[in-house]
Order: structure tokens, then C-alpha cells, then sequence
């Protein structure tokens, strides 16, 4: 007894110890957070109050400055400045001249405390049980969230008020005490704006009918004291915008980000448009309140606060960029029975709320009606589509997990130095794929954009580089690029290749690797995003002007044209592009990249010298067209070889590859202790072959090959 208690201590005090730090580090992740989130807090009010009066806060000065619509006598309406409702004004006016004293950091501070607890209130109503971690973390979370968001940005720089129906509504849900104060607050956020009077039904059909019926006693009485008080103002606005026509701009403008304003942008107008807003409308409201209402009484009752703010999105005359942040709360919904399809959501919605549509969407025109209305469609889909996970579901708590691949031995000790990044057998989800290329490489030319270093500064390199060619007997630039241009066909072919297969290779490879050999597709696409974060560096320090955009020396543009070398400008083509960023060349670094990733993936000898041919073309291309010095080509393949150096440094070697039978998505299923694995068993393989087995967590193993 002694001994096996002498031997249990040790034990004890391990599981003590391992707690603890587990502990601390839980602890200090939150520290990290809590600061961050007041980094951004006071960015965000720097931002506003170190822009120049009249640039920032504009909404809030022609409502309360001097000759704001609020201080004069006469309509609200009587301009586009005032967009709030007849109530709003009647309760703003009062506090016209307080409100004038403290223009700028009052406003600014107070909205910043309103957007701190409107995070606190979201954090403490996530459904429970909530795990320690996730209610440690929930908070400054929440509030970063905000604080980027697109809604409280505007907010904070235009002045507005948009805050405080949101708040009102979580308070009157998960604060208030009793259901008629709750009610009341609802009330007074949908007299402000009416289109939240759809929260008095989700009250109603979850049980709380003295909350539903004071919050639509609380609507009618401030909407009836406004009409009493300013009969003209509440005609104008029930009757003149609530029949379509909006106020504060053109109901059409892109910012108007409702069902309404969708419409008027596709061409819908007259009795056309009025009958399909209100048979959508009619639609969304009646799914989308079953769904919040079913979500409610399954304990979610935060999403179903969300879903209904989304359906009064849709169906609101105007729901400009301010009002929007109901999308922002859909996060808290679990939508993904798979452990690698669970953050599709969350980040489709962050990215809405926090980047401009020009950033997620390319600018074609195929795709503009959907670019222009994408908030819409976000709150849509949260209203009527995405299929949120019940609290009963076995996948809510315990999705499928994701398979990991076993560890490649290393020959170094501390490789990899992530050891948590580890190699997934699956191939990842591929809406979350698109939507993380397609916002990295919107980044990235924004970046290469921005990296000028001036025409002087990037001649001055080039003569440079064109000094250490000569001293090594590279410069070939001037031969290459002549003997090409007096071949009408050989320069077409390489004016060709160097403007189309830039981008149509590595997509190319990207698309094989992520449908047949999805073990390989994430190495191969952390080493092309380490060489073109490398090659950014290189554009900020080294801006280079090509030889085409170098006087006196004589190299033809084959592919741009004649250049007139006499305007001060002639290096910025278009303003799509860098034309100085130039070392490393990425067109031969990304084609190097496509060259070494099929030679080493590549069954047949064959495709891997094809796949060698492309970078061979390309750097014949670069330097036949005068786009690129030849050192250009060295520094495109240094980013490369570095590039494959840093994804092994972190993540260790390339994975073993799988059978098809083991990567297939598996039918996903409750975990039963004592039950068979639910993936299908894999392939036999040749004997001849050595089979490695493949690790999933917290699965059985499946079989995998070299």
C-alpha cells in the first residue's frame, strides 16, 4: 500500500503540474488578446480623431453641428442628411446642445464603450456549456471582431448611432431582468429602427409573450408620440421611405445593403419590384424566424438573435453598411459536421464584415452582382441556408475529426519547429480554399502595388545589376531580345507564354494537387506562399526598373509596346501593376516552383521533365520580351529554394502519400466507443510496395505508401 502510494504521488503532482501549465498559458493567450483588442480599440479612435474636422464624423455634425438638422426648426427630411426614424429625432433633439460641446472625443469614447459591451453581452451568451477555453477567450474575441468589422469602422467614423439598437436588443434578450423590462428595450430599438420589430415574434414563439407584448406597446407608443410631435416628419418616413423611395441617397446605392436596394440594382422597378421585395421578403421572414425560434428553443438563443437581425437585414427599405453587424453575430452558429469544414462559416463571415467586396470577389463582370450584394447574400444565407448544428446533434460538440498523416523522420533535431501544423490526409474544404487564395493574392498585389521605390532609385539598381551581369558575362539581355523580335513567330510564342501561363500553371498544379493528391496540395501551397511572401520583401528593399524600362539601352518591349521615355511617368504602364518590382522575377520564381513541385510529386519520368520545360520557357520568355534581367531569374530561384526551406524548418518533411481509397471523405457518424472506424478501409496495395500507417485523431489508423 505504501509503495503503490509513494508511486501515485509522482502521477498526482504530473497531471497537477501539466495543469497548471496549461493554465498559464490559457492565461497568457488571454492577456495577448485583451491586448490586442485594445490595440485596435485605440486605432480605431485614432484614426477618427487624428483626421481633419469636416472629414471624420460627418453624420454625427449635420446632425448636431451648428446647422445641423437637428437645431434647426422646419423637417428632419428636409435634406438626405437624416436617415433615422421620426422617434430618433424626437429623442436626439434634446441632446443637440451636449451633444455639440462634446463633438468628437465624447461621441468617439462613448461609442467605443458601446461596442466594448456589446462584445462582453455576445461573449457571456454563447450557449452553454461553454468550455474553459472558450470562456477565457469568448471576450476579447468578440471585441477585435467588432473593433475590425466594417459596421462599427463606419460607425466610428461617421458618427453614427447604429450601435445602440444592436445593444438594445442584447440587453433586452440576456440582460434585462424580467420579460417586461427586456420587452421594452426591444421596443424602443425597433422604434428606432422598425425593421427590428421582427425580434417582438421571435419573443412570442419562444414563450416570452409579456416581453413580445411590451416591445410592440413600447414600438407604437414612441412611434405614435413622434407622430404627434412631428406629424410631417412621420409622414414623410412611414409613407414616403417605408414605400420604397429611401432617405439618405439613392435607394440603389451599393451601401444600401437590403432586398430592396437589390432589386433596384438588378433593374427591378415599378409594381415589379414591390411585388418580388415583398414575395421574398414575405419568404425570408417566415424561414427565417421557424429557424430562429427552433434554434431558441435548442439553447442557442444568440444565433437566433442573429438569424432574425439578418432576416430584418433582407427585408428593411434600407440597411446601410452601419446597421449590419446582425451578420457578425452568425459566427456563434456550428455549421459543418467535419472538424475541416467547421471554420467555412466564421471565415466567409469575418471576411465579409471586415474586407471591401473588391478584395473577395475579382472585379469581373459575371461576378458584380454578387460583389455588389454580398452582404445581402451573407445575411441571406444565415437567415434561410447555412445549416446550423442543434445542441443535439453528436457532431456539435465532437465533430469528424480531421486524419494527420504520421510524422516523416527529420534529420535535424528541432525540425519542424510547428510540430502542431501537422500533415492532414484529407483534402481541405475547398469554399474556405478559394475564399483564403483568393484574399492572400488581393493582399499581395496590393502590397507589390505600394512598393515603389521611385524611377531614379530604380534605374540606379539596374545599373547595378547590369554592371554585375557584365562582370559575370550574363548580360545577355540585348542579344536575346533582338534576335527574338526579328522572328515574327518565336516573339509571338514567348509574348504568349510569358502573359498567359504566369497564372494558368500554378492554378493548374494547385487544382491536380488539391484533387489528386491532397497530402501534397498543402506543402506544395505553403512553400509557394512562403516564396511570394519572400519575393514581397524583396519588391519593398530592391525596387528594380526592367531592361525594357531602362533608356539608352535599346531593348524592345514585345509585348507593351514602344515606351516614351520622356514622360516623367513611363514606368507605371497601368495601375494594376509594379513595373519596378522586378527582383526576384515571381514569373520565374512561381514557374520553378510548378517545375520542382511536379518533378518531385510526378509518377513518370516523363511529367516530371515536362513539368521541368515550363521554368526552362519561362526564363527564355522573361528575358526574350525585356522583361527581366537573367540575375532576376537567380533571385526568383533563391525565394523558391528558400521558400521549400522554411515549409520543411516548420513543418517538417513532405508527407507520404495516401491510397484513394483512404482519402476519400468518409460518411461521417457518431463516435461509439467499441464501434469500427466509420472511414472505409483502404485499398490493398502492390506487395512489392511498403506500406507506412497513417494516423487520424482520435481515429484508428488508415494505410498509407511512400
Amino acid at each position: 500500500m505504501a509503495n503503490a502510494e509513494h508511486r501515485g504521488r509522482p502521477a498526482e503532482a504530473f497531471q497537477a503540474a501539466a495543469v497548471g501549465d496549461t493554465g498559464s498559458r490559457l492565461h497568457t493567450v488571454r492577456i495577448g488578446l485583451w491586448l490586442l483588442a485594445a490595440l485596435l480599440a485605440v486605432r480605431q479612435v485614432a484614426a477618427v480623431l487624428t483626421t481633419p474636422r469636416g472629414e471624420r464624423l460627418t453624420d454625427l455634425e449635420t446632425w448636431f453641428g451648428h446647422d445641423g438638422v437637428l437645431q434647426v426648426s422646419g423637417s428632419l427630411y428636409a435634406s438626405t442628411r437624416f436617415t433615422g426614424t421620426p422617434f430618433g429625432g424626437l429623442v436626439l433633439k434634446p441632446l443637440t446642445r451636449s451633444a455639440e460641446q462634446a463633438l468628437g472625443w465624447g461621441w468617439t469614447f462613448g461609442t467605443l464603450l458601446l461596442v466594448v459591451a456589446l462584445g462582453l453581452i455576445a461573449a457571456r451568451a454563447l450557449p452553454q456549456p461553454v468550455g474553459r477555453r472558450t470562456a477565457s477567450l469568448a471576450a476579447p474575441v468578440a471585441i477585435s471582431l467588432l473593433m475590425l468589422s466594417l459596421p462599427v469602422r463606419n460607425t466610428l467614423w461617421l458618427g453614427q448611432t447604429s450601435i445602440i439598437p444592436v445593444l438594445l436588443v442584447l440587453l433586452g434578450c440576456f440582460v434585462a431582468r424580467g420579460q417586461r423590462a427586456g420587452g421594452i428595450l426591444i421596443g424602443v430599438a425597433a422604434a428606432l429602427q422598425p425593421a427590428l420589430l421582427l425580434f417582438a415574434p421571435l419573443l412570442w414563439f419562444t414563450g416570452r409573450r409579456r416581453a413580445a407584448a411590451a416591445s410592440g406597446v413600447t414600438f407604437a407608443t414612441g412611434t405614435a408620440l413622434a407622430w404627434a410631435a412631428m406629424p410631417q416628419d412621420s409622414h414623410t418616413y412611414w409613407v414616403h421611405h417605408m414605400g420604397g423611395a429611401g432617405l439618405g441617397g439613392r435607394a440603389d446605392d451599393l451601401a444600401n445593403q437590403s432586398l430592396h436596394g437589390a432589386l433596384l440594382r438588378l433593374g427591378a422597378e415599378g409594381p415589379l419590384e414591390i411585388g418580388l421585395f415583398l414575395l421574398i421578403g414575405a419568404a425570408v421572414v417566415t424561414l427565417g424566424l421557424r429557424r430562429a425560434v427552433r434554434y431558441a428553443h435548442d439553447g442557442q438563443l444568440l444565433l437566433a438573435v442573429a438569424i432574425t437581425g439578418c432576416a430584418a437585414i433582407v427585408v428593411s427599405p434600407a440597411a446601410w453598411q452601419h446597421q449590419l453587424l446582425w451578420v457578425l453575430l452568425t459566427v456563434v452558429g456550428a455549421a459543418g459536421r467535419r472538424a475541416s469544414d467547421r471554420l467555412v462559416w466564421p471565415v466567409a463571415v469575418v471576411l465579409v464584415m471586415t474586407l471591401p467586396a473588391t478584395m473577395i470577389l475579382p472585379n469581373l463582370s459575371v461576378l458584380h452582382p454578387v460583389r455588389d450584394n454580398i452582404v445581402l447574400l451573407a445575411a441571406l444565407a444565415a437567415a434561410t441556408l447555412v445549416p446550423f448544428l442543434s445542441r443535439t446533434s453528436p457532431y456539435f460538440r465532437t465533430p469528424v475529426p480531421t486524419r494527420y498523416a504520421d510524422p516523416v523522420p527529420t534529420r535535424f533535431r528541432h525540425v519542424p519547429l510547428l510540430p502542431f501544423l501537422r500533415r492532414v490526409v484529407t483534402r481541405p474544404n475547398l469554399l474556405l480554399e478559394l475564399l483564403l487564395i483568393r484574399v492572400t493574392y488581393t493582399a499581395y498585389s496590393k502590397v507589390r502595388l505600394a512598393a515603389t521605390g521611385g524611377r531614379e532609385r530604380a534605374e540606379e539598381h539596374a545599373h547595378q545589376i547590369l554592371d554585375l551581369e557584365r562582370l559575370l558575362h550574363l548580360d545577355i539581355e540585348h542579344a536575346v531580345n533582338h534576335a527574338v523580335v526579328g522572328i515574327g513567330w518565336l516573339r509571338n510564342f514567348f509574348d504568349f507564354y510569358y502573359t498567359s501561363f504566369h497564372f494558368a500553371v500554378p492554378l493548374t498544379v494547385l487544382g491536380l494537387l488539391y484533387w489528386r493528391r491532397p497530402v501534397d496540395y498543402r506543402w506544395a501551397r505553403a512553400s509557394l506562399g512562403f516564396t511570394t511572401l519572400l519575393a514581397l520583401v524583396g519588391f519593398w528593399l530592391y525596387p528594380l526598373a526592367p531592361p525594357r524600362l531602362m533608356p539608352n539601352l535599346g531593348i524592345i518591349d514585345t509585348v507593351h509596346g514602344v515606351q516614351d521615355f520622356s514622360k516623367p511617368d513611363y514606368g507605371t504602364l497601368t495601375a494594376l501593376t509594379n513595373q519596378y518590382a522586378a527582383m526576384p522575377s515571381l514569373h520565374f520564381g512561381w514557374s520553378l516552383w510548378c517545375g520542382l513541385a511536379i518533378a518531385i510529386i510526378a509518377p513518370r519520368m516523363w511529367m516530371k521533365a515536362l513539368g521541368l520545360l515550363h521554368p526552362l520557357f519561362t526564363v527564355a520568355a522573361i528575358v526574350a520580351t525585356g522583361n527581366h534581367w537573367v540575375l532576376d531569374a537567380v533571385g526568383g530561384a533563391l525565394v523558391v529554394v528558400a521558400g521549400f526551406g522554411l515549409t520543411y524548418l516548420f513543418q517538417g518533411p513532405r508527407a507520404r502519400s495516401v491510397t484513394a481509397a483512404a482519402v476519400t471523405d468518409p460518411a461521417p457518424g457518431p463516435q461509439v466507443p467499441g464501434a469500427r472506424p466509420p472511414y472505409p478501409a483502404p485499398a490493398q496495395e502492390e506487395p512489392a510496395r511498403k506500406q507506412v500507417p497513417a494516423r487520424s485523431s482520435p481515429q484508428p489508423s488508415a494505410r498509407t505508401r511512400r
